[in-house]
């Protein structure tokens, strides 16, 4: 009973959760002027997933599980459409974001529920145990998504920028060209160097399809490339500061696998080394309005891509950098 009364407590607590990022994403979409917002709302919060592709044999699995996410991903955005179609594309990606956090918060409530209740149904005093002792953990990751949302609407870069602020960074005022969906690129040139920098187009809240971009620029320089470097946020460990920079080999990206795979390819069918640039924060940070601790690694990181270039390259070659991360508030 004692269990029992302990895991009910803070699933109400999440369900309230639910509840908040939902009535939030509701008086976002009633200020756009958007018509019955409880149906786009209802008509999200449970009705997109993606089954996971026959892994049992392995062939093209990469390609069928790319193909999977996609088509969900734009059938998703198509329907927003549906309901708002005179909305910018920034603020249909910033919808669609924040629906996404709202739906996450609610299938976990769903599946936490659902142990709830059997352990109740089979009287599974061990099954009740182990979430009375798992969901404060819990409750505390869960609670900065609410806050995320918050962020998403207004348009402030989050934690989990910083990778496609360090392209900004790099960039500064050079063109945006569209590479692929969501994703831009911009060239300019560093002592010699033709840097090209790929990152997901803002100021939506949206990751692009980073993988997609870095192979049609190599594509369209016939696979010539010296180095690819890739920024990004990543988990630090407790302990760790938050806003410290590691460098290391291989694609920092945090994909189900095929923005990744694309880069790896690329990369080793160009015989190019592949750099990895990663700024450290918390799983919360990563989510919320940008700290200034991460904010201040922003500079460190953009020095150590310069000095990569300087450094490991020579004039006339064809680097590529890639941003990896949410563009909300970043051009």
């Amino acid at each position: 009973m004692r269990y029992e009364r302990g895991v009910a407590a803070r699933l109400i607590l999440i369900e309230t959760l639910v509840k908040e990022s939902i009535n939030k994403v509701k008086n976002y979409l009633n200020r756009l002027g958007i018509k019955e917002p409880d149906n786009v709302i209802n008509g999200v919060l449970d009705n997109y997933f993606v089954i996971e592709p026959v892994s049992i044999e392995p062939i093209d699995i990469i390609k069928r599980l790319d193909h999977m996410i996609t088509n969900n991903e734009d059938k998703f955005k198509k329907d927003l459409e549906k309901f708002m179609p005179n909305v910018s594309r920034h603020t249909l990606n910033n919808v669609a974001v924040s629906l996404a956090i709202a739906s996450a918060l609610f299938i976990v409530f769903k599946i936490l529920r659902h142990y709830y209740l059997l352990g109740k149904k089979y009287e599974n005093w061990i099954l009740l145990m182990q979430l009375y002792l798992q969901l404060p953990q819990l409750v505390k990751e869960l609670i900065p998504y609410t806050k995320a949302i918050d962020g998403v609407f207004r348009g402030i870069p989050i934690g989990d920028s910083a990778g496609p602020m360090v392209a900004f960074k790099l960039a500064s005022l050079s063109p945006r060209i569209d590479i692929d969906e969501d994703t831009v690129y911009s060239l300019i040139n560093i002592e010699g160097r033709n840097v090209y920098i790929v990152k997901a187009k803002g100021p939506g809240a949206t990751v692009g399809r980073p993988g997609k971009g870095v192979y049609k620029i190599a594509e369209m320089l016939s696979y010539n490339i010296a180095r690819i470097i890739t920024v990004d946020a990543a988990l630090k460990l407790e302990g760790e500061q938050s806003g410290s920079i590691s460098e290391g080999s291989g694609a920092a990206i945090g994909d189900p696998g095929p923005e990744k795979i694309e880069i790896e390819r690329i990369a080793v069918k160009c015989g190019a080394p592949l750099d990895a640039v990663i700024i450290k924060m918390g799983i919360d940070e990563a989510i919320k309005p940008m700290s200034k601790e991460i904010a201040d690694s922003i500079d460190k990181a953009y020095q150590k891509v310069l000095d990569i270039i300087k450094t490991r390259t020579k004039p006339g070659d064809n680097i590529i950098v890639a941003g990896i991360g949410n563009s909300v508030g970043v051009y």
